[in-house]
C-alpha cells in the first residue's frame, strides 16, 4: 500500500479529532430534535396521524420543488410504491445499475419485475444513458407505445438510475432516451437529498422518485423515507395506498384495494422537520469536507471523486479510486484497524444469487470501479 494512503488514514484522525472511533458517517443532532421530539409525544400523535407528518411533507416538497411528497416509513417502500405507480408489474422488466444497494433491485422484485442490467458511467457512478441506448438498440422495440424486449418478449416497465453517493448521475440523457422508448423513468434519489443536476433537484426527471432518511444519510430519523413527484393523481394514488387504501371515514375501516402500512410515523417527521431546518448547513459542511479531501488527495496522487459537471453534490459519501483490488483491500483493513472507519462499494447487484441469472450488458466500468472505489469518513463536522 502506497505510503500516502497511511497518511491519509492519519489525515482523517486529525480531521475528525476527539473520537476513538471515527464513522462512516453518523447523524448529528441537538436541542431542537429534542424539542420538537418532546413536542411530538406530548401530543400523543405518534404514529401515521400527526402534524408532524404534513409539516414534513410540505417542508420537502418545498425543498425539492416537486409539486407533492408523501412520507414513508423508508427509502425502500418509498422506491416499491413508486414503481408499481409506474406500471411495473409481475413479469416485466426493470433497467437499471449494478452498482447500487440491493434496496434498488429488491423494490423492482417486491412488484414482481425482473431487474435488467446496463453499465455505469466512470465519471457519474450512476446508470450509463450510452449503454441503456445500446440494450433498446439492441433488445427494445416499442409496440402501442410501450417498450418490449424483442429477446424476452416482456415488456419494459421502467428504468431506475441511482444517484450514486449523492452524486447525480445524467439524468437528462437518460431522461431522453426514456421518453424516446416510451419507458417510465423513477428515480432512485436515495442517497442524493440536496443534490441538483443543472440547477433542478434530483428526483425531479422522472415520474417518481424515492429519497431515503436512514440512520447514515445526511439527515435522518432513523429511518424513514419520501416519494416526490409532480402528478397529482400519482400522489394521491401514492397517499392512499401507502395508507392501507382505507376510505376517510370517522370511524369505518373500509379499504378499496390491498395497501401498505406504510405511512411515516408522526415521531419519525417531527425529528426530520428539525433536521430539515439544518439541511443546508450541513451540506455546506460537507462540500467543505470534500473540497478539503479533494486538495489532500490531489497533493498527494490519491484520485478523489468530484461532483460531474453541470452538478451540485451533497457529498453523501466521500469517496476514493485506488489502484487496484489489492490496493483496495490493504486499505480496507489497515483504515478499520486504525479506528478510521472505511467501506467498499456494494458487491455488484448482478453479482448476488438472486440476480445473478438476469440480463446484463457488459459492466464493463461498474466492475473497474468496485473493485477500486472505497468510502471514507463523512460526517458533518462538528
Amino acid at each position: 500500500m502506497r505510503p500516502a494512503l497511511n497518511e491519509l488514514v492519519e489525515f482523517i484522525r486529525q480531521y475528525y479529532q476527539g473520537s476513538e472511533i471515527i464513522q462512516l458517517h453518523e447523524p448529528r443532532f441537538d436541542q431542537h430534535e429534542k424539542d420538537l421530539l418532546i413536542d411530538c409525544i406530548e401530543s400523543t400523535y405518534v404514529s401515521s396521524v400527526g402534524k408532524y407528518v404534513e409539516l414534513f411533507e410540505h417542508k420537502i416538497s418545498e425543498y425539492t420543488g416537486s409539486k407533492y411528497a408523501i412520507a414513508t416509513v423508508n427509502g425502500t417502500s418509498a422506491l416499491h410504491v413508486s414503481l408499481l405507480l409506474a406500471g411495473v408489474e409481475r413479469d416485466t422488466e426493470v433497467i437499471t445499475q449494478s452498482l447500487s444497494f440491493v434496496a434498488t433491485c429488491n423494490a423492482i422484485c417486491y412488484c414482481g419485475g425482473e431487474p435488467v442490467f446496463v453499465d455505469v458511467d466512470k465519471h457519474t457512478l450512476g446508470l450509463s444513458a450510452e449503454s441503456l441506448e445500446d440494450f433498446l438498440r439492441s433488445f427494445g422495440e416499442v409496440k402501442n407505445k410501450q417498450c418490449f424486449n424483442k429477446q424476452s418478449k416482456k415488456r419494459i416497465s421502467a428504468c431506475v438510475p441511482m444517484h450514486t453517493f449523492g452524486h447525480p448521475c445524467e439524468i437528462d440523457k437518460i431522461q431522453a432516451v426514456c421518453e424516446q422508448w416510451h419507458i417510465p423513468l423513477v428515480e432512485d434519489a436515495a442517497e442524493s437529498l440536496g443534490s441538483f443536476y443543472k440547477n433542478q433537484h434530483t428526483g425531479n426527471f422522472g415520474k417518481l422518485a424515492a429519497i431515503s432518511f436512514n440512520g447514515n444519510k445526511v439527515i435522518t430519523s432513523g429511518g424513514g423515507g419520501v416519494i416526490i413527484t409532480s402528478d397529482r393523481d400519482l400522489a394521491k394514488t401514492a397517499k392512499h395506498i401507502t395508507t392501507t387504501a382505507k376510505l376517510a371515514h370517522k370511524w369505518e375501516f373500509n379499504h378499496d384495494q390491498v395497501g401498505y402500512n406504510y405511512r411515516m410515523p408522526n415521531l419519525n417527521a417531527a425529528l426530520l422537520c428539525a433536521q430539515l431546518d439544518k439541511l443546508e448547513r450541513f451540506i455546506d459542511n460537507k462540500r467543505r469536507t470534500a473540497e478539503i479531501y479533494q486538495s489532500w488527495c490531489k497533493e498527494n496522487e490519491i484520485t478523489f471523486i468530484v461532483e460531474p459537471e453541470y452538478s451540485r453534490s451533497n457529498y453523501w459519501l466521500n469517496t476514493i479510486l485506488l489502484a487496484n483490488s489489492d490496493e483496495k483491500l490493504e486499505f480496507l483493513e489497515y483504515s478499520n484497524a486504525q479506528g478510521v472507519m472505511s467501506r467498499p462499494v456494494w458487491t455488484l447487484l448482478n453479482q448476488l444469487v438472486m440476480f445473478e441469472n438476469c440480463f446484463s450488458m457488459p459492466q464493463t466500468n461498474a466492475r473497474w470501479l468496485a473493485e477500486r472505489l472505497v468510502n471514507i469518513p463523512s460526517s458533518v463536522k462538528l
